[in-house]
């Protein structure tokens, strides 16, 4: 005697189950890619020189030379503040330096933080207050993007916009775009 089998088919709690369990791993990967958990615990170190200008060209040979170059000296300190933490705890200094051609760069010195996703170094208007209540504060007025956090463990410089109006931008935030939050701050306060 032939005993027939019946064709398994999925029963509703099955396919309830498979369902949940592709709603899962979606969930999973969306939230990874967003929070990026993993930054958390790597560090990214940076280490770079104090900028000086570009010396300007050579003369061509045979040409008639100029006065004497004067000997371009270091760059002149215009502001400088000390980072206090806001989202993550932070520390470090930030030093707006002035270089012999008349640029200005941004120093963030033996910086301390976190990593995270989308950290951006801004100047800004916004006035630099402790706690949660300073937190969101950066993106409310004028604020110029110097660019991509290159480490969170060192120094590292950021050029300054030509037209960047400095008597109004003074204050620097460590940003974080993704969620729209301050993970350090410093008010830039004039050297004299």
């Amino acid at each position: 005697m032939t005993l027939l089998r019946r064709p398994v088919v999925p029963t509703g709690l099955v396919v309830a189950a498979v369902l949940v369990v592709a709603v899962l791993v979606i969930v999973i990967v969306v939230a990874l890619s967003v929070f990026q958990p993993w930054k958390l615990f790597v560090d990214r170190t940076v280490d770079e020189a104090l900028p000086m200008a570009v010396a300007p060209a050579a003369a061509p040979v045979g040409s008639v030379p100029a006065a004497a170059p004067v000997a371009p000296s270091g760059p002149v300190e215009l502001a400088r503040g000390e980072l206090i933490s806001h989202e993550h705890a932070s520390s470090g200094a930030v030093v707006l330096l002035e270089l012999s051609d008349g640029s200005r760069v941004l120093r963030l010195e033996d910086l301390e933080t976190s990593d995270g996703p989308q950290l951006e170094v801004w100047l800004t208007d916004a006035p630099v207050i402790e706690g949660r209540a300073g937190w969101h504060v950066f993106d409310d007025g004028a604020h110029v993007e110097l660019g991509e956090l290159r480490g969170n463990i060192g120094s590292s410089n950021y050029p300054v916009p030509a037209d960047a109006d400095l008597d109004d931008l003074t204050s620097v935030s460590i940003w974080c775009d993704r969620f729209d939050v301050s993970f350090a701050a410093a008010e830039l306060r004039p050297v004299a």
